[in-house]
């Protein structure tokens, strides 16, 4: 404990047993200027009770298609209530719980229209996947306690995840890893603006994407640097979509994906730049240090690696890591979301050097981090 938190001690179990006492509550409530704090946290923690129920509430917006409706037009409640093919009395009834969500909101006439978060849905199509997807996620948290004692004998996200404790994952068909490749594509375009517009790759002349999936990060690179020649390393079937992805997008010759598994197959080199886009979260401590050492050994002098997830201790996205991340990765199997001086200790433990953390304009998303 540091010096600072051992001083604060005191105060803080002082403080605890304050917020907890009713009667303080109570009074906090009634008194003007305090009883606005005591209100917002109030929201806050009923809003984390409630969480389960708001997400699904998003759910059925989404399944029914109900903001791509409104898109078109506003409507009224009867003409939802018949398009959507359901009762008036639960038309209204999710009408009211999206609107409290801003997901639709009332316009003149008594018609609806989209919602500031239901329009910002709409721009981002891998949020819709991801909203679908909890579903295997909810129905691993069903026992949240079972999941943390280790009771569970295997989870619907370890599943999906094919690779994840996977001894053979090379083995893996098109059919086992094209449903984790497609949303991990769909949601890559908004990491790609996220690392590229805080690291210029203008100066690489070539990229190795490890674990790239089906190339979207790798051809978003291209596209911002026509210089740049760009190859994805991952599994056989992975590497087979990105291949494809390429030779549809007209890369020609800039454009290669070599099939392999990044922790016992040789990793190809001759490359400046090598990239980890979303992939050191995915796997333990010893794994990844064993991945980072075996990057090292074929970066061309000079190299540089370029790496982006989310980190713990990321200000103003704290849970994101911490709780979402934390429990996701859990459930799935292996993997860990790091902070950056973990990450920092691990790529000094495999030997680079000069590491740096860029600022992105939404690290909710990603931090980035580079390192020699």
């Amino acid at each position: 404990m540091s010096f600072w938190r051992q001083r604060a001690a005191p105060f803080l179990e002082w403080r605890d047993r304050l917020l907890s006492n009713p009667d303080f509550q109570r009074w906090a409530l009634r008194t003007p200027l305090v009883r606005l704090v005591a209100r917002r946290r109030m929201r806050a923690l009923f809003d984390l009770c409630s969480g389960f129920v708001y997400s699904q509430v998003l759910l059925a917006c989404t399944r029914l298609e109900l903001l791509n409706l409104l898109a078109q037009s506003p409507r009224s409640a009867s003409e939802l209530a018949a398009e959507l093919e359901l009762p008036q009395a639960s038309l209204d009834r999710l009408l009211e719980a999206a609107e409290s969500l801003q997901l639709v909101e009332r316009r003149g006439r008594g018609c609806y229209g989209l919602g500031p978060l239901g329009a910002a849905l709409l721009g981002n199509p891998a949020v819709t996947m991801m909203i679908e997807h909890h579903s295997a996620f909810y129905s691993d948290l069903e026992d949240p306690v079972a999941l943390l004692r280790g009771q569970q004998a295997s989870t619907q996200l370890g599943r999906f995840w094919g690779y994840s404790n996977n001894a053979s994952p090379t083995a893996l068909g098109a059919a086992d890893t094209a449903p984790y490749s497609d949303l991990m594509a769909a949601s890559q375009a908004l990491i790609a603006e996220q690392v590229l517009s805080s690291y210029s790759i203008r100066k690489h002349a070539r990229l190795l994407d490890v674990g790239g999936g089906a190339g979207a990060f790798a051809a978003a690179a291209m596209q911002n640097h026509a210089g740049l020649e760009a190859c994805v390393f991952d599994l056989p079937s992975v590497a087979e979509r990105a291949r494809a992805r390429f030779a549809k997008d007209g890369y020609g010759q800039r454009a290669d994906a070599i099939g392999g598994d990044f922790f016992n197959d040789p990793l190809p080199t001759g490359y400046d730049l090598i990239s980890l886009i979303r992939i050191l979260h995915d796997h333990d401590d010893r794994d990844v240090l064993v991945l980072l050492q075996a990057i090292r050994q074929v970066m061309t002098p000079g190299g540089v690696l370029l790496i982006a997830e989310p980190m713990l201790e990321t200000r103003g996205a704290e849970p994101v890591a911490a709780a979402y991340f934390g429990f996701y990765l859990m459930a799935m199997g292996q993997g860990r979301a790091r902070s950056t001086k973990t990450l920092v200790d691990l790529l000094h433990s495999a030997g680079f050097t000069s590491v740096k953390k860029h600022r992105t304009t939404a690290p909710l998303l990603a931090s980035v981090m580079t390192a020699k």
